[in-house]
């Protein structure tokens, strides 16, 4: 649902209201009772509410961005701490 800013031309008070793309525009000002709201044009702003689709839907393994979780995403860990690059393994050789 998207957020809309209205400002009243008669007495100036600025407003959002969170409004379904079908309902009417609002035109009385709560603040001065006039109608005088006029819908401001702005960045967007909407609210994900309920079930449905979220960041971490379609991601796997360390990729997902949890808010608060330092394991997801970009490492923290100092270069102290990593571990160090190991050569390859050498081969086994095959039984005959």
């Amino acid at each position: 649902m998207p957020i809309y800013e209205y400002q009243c031309e008669s007495c100036g008070h600025a407003l959002e209201a969170l409004q379904r793309l079908s309902d009417p525009l609002l035109v009385d000002c709560p603040a001065c009772n006039k109608p005088a709201l006029k819908k401001q044009i702005s960045a967007a702003g909407f609210r994900l509410k309920g079930g449905g689709w979220y960041e971490t839907d379609f991601k796997s393994g360390n990729k997902k961005n949890l808010a608060g979780d330092a394991s997801g995403g970009a490492s923290t860990s100092s270069p102290a701490s990593a571990p160090a690059a190991a050569s390859p393994a050498p081969k086994a050789k095959a039984a005959e």
